[in-house]
């Protein structure tokens, strides 16, 4: 795959940025190389070896999804302005 003048343009327009033709015309050789570089990645055989998510091995350290209330009523209704049976106390909007 090759780069040319006008695909750097469509590209710089798709990521909106913002380059002259002086710039455009010095990616496109960078560009290359880049693809170029992939494509060698392409060449080297990689039978049997497994895909990975990291060079080291992590696992995901999970907490138990219990649902619970904090424990915490009793400081949470002292911030209310009222509180009433355990529950913040409102107005009544409807009649």
């Amino acid at each position: 795959m090759s780069v040319d003048h006008a695909t750097v343009k469509k590209i710089a327009s798709l990521a909106r940025i913002a380059i002259n033709d002086a710039e455009a015309d010095a990616l496109v050789p960078e560009l290359n190389n880049i693809l170029g570089w992939v494509e060698q990645l392409g060449e080297v055989d990689v039978t049997g070896i497994e895909p990975m998510t990291a060079v080291i091995p992590n696992q995901t350290r999970l907490r138990d999804d219990v649902v619970t209330d904090g424990n915490v009523r009793e400081k949470v209704l002292a911030n209310a302005p009222q509180a009433e049976h355990g529950f913040f106390a409102v107005p009544k909007v409807i009649e």
